[in-house]
């Protein structure tokens, strides 16, 4: 069959993104077919892709997220404000918001000119300074669970990141025995001014550094900002070449709520392709 297809971006964190609300290709996208699809030498090309499905518990849409590897995960952020941006088309009527249910729960995402606001389901599993070592590493690694699992850590600074081998550290830390067994995503971050970091991100699924990740964003941002004090909103520069905001409201020691992610998510193309 030919499947119709768009493909989008958020801050270089790239997804293919099908219209399923009519359920007819539910059996057609299982974990082989969507790794080939997102397959950079023999498919479309993404980090992963989004599939749109009626909403089961009130909301305007299903949110549904698979990586790269076909496998679904919970929630992705830099997917979810695509999902948000494809949604509002979808109609005859541009939105200017729109809800939609995810396995981490149901989240909103706001048209603000060329971006999007999402806001966040609540983190959680929250620790800083876990006793996770690795042989090149010998910064603190924190983690927190911000949809999906997070591991963070922040190198000395601009210099150190640039120069990181973050396909080698992140891949140990992601199979990590104390994350076990579901695993991580690993971001690699350092202060470029109070409340301004650089992130660099190995994803779970996508088994390699992508350009983006907005659960990492959230994840180093909050993160940052329990270790210096640094004021919502905080920056973050990311791979792509986009800088994105991260909101919050601090309700405790160590938890937050209110927590949103701002930038962009544009179309790149739209096809066809026979699967």
């Amino acid at each position: 069959m030919l499947l119709h297809f768009f493909k989008m971006n958020g801050a270089g964190n790239d997804f293919i993104v099908v219209d399923n609300r009519d359920l007819s290709l539910s059996k057609e996208l299982d974990a082989d077919t969507i790794a080939a699809l997102c397959d950079r030498h023999r498919g479309i090309g993404a980090d992963g892709l989004l599939a749109v499905e009626p909403a089961q518990k009130g909301a305007d849409f299903r949110f549904r997220y698979y990586n790269a590897d076909g496998g679904e995960a919970e929630m992705c952020g830099n997917g979810a404000r695509c999902f948000g941006r494809f949604t509002a088309h979808l109609g005859e009527i541009v939105l200017k918001k729109v809800t939609f249910e995810t396995i981490a729960g149901t989240l909103a995402a706001e048209m603000i000119g060329d971006d999007v606001r999402i806001a966040m389901s609540e983190p959680k599993d929250l620790t800083l300074n876990t006793e996770v070592k690795l042989r090149d590493l010998s910064s603190a690694v924190h983690f927190m669970n911000t949809g999906v699992p997070h591991a963070v850590t922040f190198l000395k600074d601009a210099q150190a990141l640039d120069e990181f081998d973050v396909y080698t550290n992140g891949s140990e830390i992601r199979n990590h025995a104390a994350f076990a067994p579901a695993g991580t995503n690993a971001n690699f971050a350092a202060v470029l001014a109070p409340g301004h970091i650089s992130i660099r991100t190995y994803e779970r699924g996508v088994e390699d550094e992508t350009l983006a990740c907005g659960t990492g964003m959230v994840a180093s941002a909050l993160v940052h900002h329990l270790l210096t004090g640094a004021p919502s909103p905080i920056k973050v520069d990311v791979e792509g070449g986009d800088t994105l905001e991260i909101g919050f409201e601090k309700t405790g020691d160590q938890t937050f709520k209110n927590v949103t992610l701002t930038g962009p998510a544009d179309f790149v193309f739209e096809g066809e392709i026979e699967i």
